[in-house]
């Protein structure tokens, strides 16, 4: 078994590292990716909270809370990203400059 405070620098660093993809690409499926990578840090250390307390399932519920909402944010952002793209010809956010009504 890890020990908890590793476990908290690896969230921190996947953390750090998915804000790092969304400040510097432009590609919307890499920022997506991003997104997902600073969720899924976040339950890394929530899980390894959890581990301070261990007759609590608390973190485990925050893990699967956040879990579902990752899955409902992947689907709802790839299918505007497709909308977008068939629209502009472009998966790059800086070239999207209007709105179409």
């Amino acid at each position: 078994m890890f020990p908890t405070e590793h476990l908290l620098i690896l969230g921190a660093f996947l953390f750090s590292l998915g804000l790092l993809v969304i400040i510097t690409k432009r590609n919307t499926i890499m920022v997506l990716m991003g997104i997902e990578l600073m969720l899924n840090a976040s339950n890394l250390n929530l899980v390894a909270f959890n581990l301070f307390n261990p007759g609590s399932v608390d973190g485990q519920m925050f893990v699967l809370f956040v879990i579902i909402v990752a899955v409902s944010e992947a689907a709802v952002g790839l299918a505007i990203v497709l909308q977008v793209y068939q629209y502009f010809r472009t998966s790059v956010t800086d070239s999207i400059n209007e709105i179409s009504e």
